[in-house]
């Protein structure tokens, strides 16, 4: 009786600690959503979002154009596109993005298309792989702010010596756009780092 009292007491405790983590995790996406640490690198990662034959959504366009702002103004020569083929799709995102991407003015003969990827880790995966097989060693990442934290941690996790740049202009400017996004963003973190934690995959 003694030891179920005891392991139902571990249990509690663990329990205790994630409902403890929930508003400090969702504080640390918030505000670390706000920095910009833009600097001199290799290649610029954009993080996918939705894209449809017919175009991107606004969410990718916007990450798109602040790559290729940081592009123009020389901070890296080379940028990284990512997603895979979605439902209902024939081009995978990336393909699709790169489309756009040339018409902002990023040059097709510096752009790489990671088509492999359905989630965030495998984004930043994939673009390893890509950056290792051209020599890249360093990565700014680019995503909506409230995406940041998470997208950073995950690749320190795939060994990318990275640097955080948010969109300036992100889709999410309302509380009720924020709202859900942060929650999503902060149990969807909780959970990587605990599955990471008992090597149980990846988000």
């Amino acid at each position: 009786m003694a030891k179920k009292k005891k392991k139902f007491s571990l249990l509690g405790w663990l329990v205790l600690l994630i409902v403890l983590s929930v508003p400090f995790t969702a504080a640390d996406i918030w505000f670390y959503g706000t920095k910009d640490e833009r600097t001199n690198a290799d290649v610029i990662i954009v993080l996918g979002a939705a894209a449809y034959e017919s175009g991107v959504t606004p969410v990718f366009a916007e990450r798109i154009n602040h790559a290729a702002n940081l592009y123009k103004e020389g901070y890296a020569d080379n940028v990284i596109l990512t997603g895979g083929v979605a439902e209902g799709n024939h081009m995978s995102d990336a393909e699709i993005a790169s489309y756009y991407a040339e018409e902002v003015g990023i040059s097709p003969d510096d752009l790489y298309l990671e088509e492999l990827s359905s989630v965030t880790l495998e984004n930043l995966r994939y673009s390893k792989e890509i950056m290792d097989e051209n020599g890249f060693e360093t990565a700014i990442i680019v995503s909506d702010p409230l995406h940041m934290k998470r997208a950073m941690v995950m690749a320190k996790d795939c060994g990318i010596q990275a640097y955080s740049s948010p969109t300036p202009s992100s889709r999410y400017i309302t509380l009720s756009t924020q709202l859900p996004f942060l929650w999503r963003e902060t149990y969807t973190l909780i959970g990587y780092m605990l599955a990471h934690i008992f090597s149980v995959g990846g988000f």
